[in-house]
């Protein structure tokens, strides 16, 4: 699953309250692991966010415990069943790809027809 600019913008907007201890993640075991979004009382939130506490719940749980994680299961399944060989040479291609978009973002370049997704 790829990031739209909704997500882009509120993982920016969560990075900022993040680094002034704003908003913090933890870890919650209740059964089953995952991430929490903690701090997110009151209106400071709907403020920066620009949608409802409820909205940043949906989209904190879906970017960090849906999509992060899910990304993590596949890199182990696919490094339990070929190895980690391949883990450099997938890096190498993403840190190219990342900075491919970087350069055509800068020229002014991009597919209209992929602008919402990363």
């Amino acid at each position: 699953m790829k990031l739209t600019n909704k997500d882009k913008d509120f993982l920016e907007r969560l990075k900022v309250l993040l680094i002034n201890k704003e908003l913090s993640i933890e870890l919650k075991d209740d059964g089953i692991k995952r991430l929490v979004l903690r701090q997110n009382y009151g209106d400071k939130v709907e403020r920066a966010f620009h949608m409802t506490r409820q909205g940043v719940r949906w989209r904190f749980q879906r970017l960090f415990n849906e999509i992060y994680v899910n990304a993590y299961l596949t890199v182990y399944w696919i490094e339990s069943n070929f190895g980690t060989e391949l883990r450099a040479k997938a890096l190498e291609i993403a840190r190219e790809r990342i900075e491919l978009r970087k350069r055509a973002h800068k020229k002014g370049f991009f597919d209209v027809s992929r602008r919402e997704k990363c």
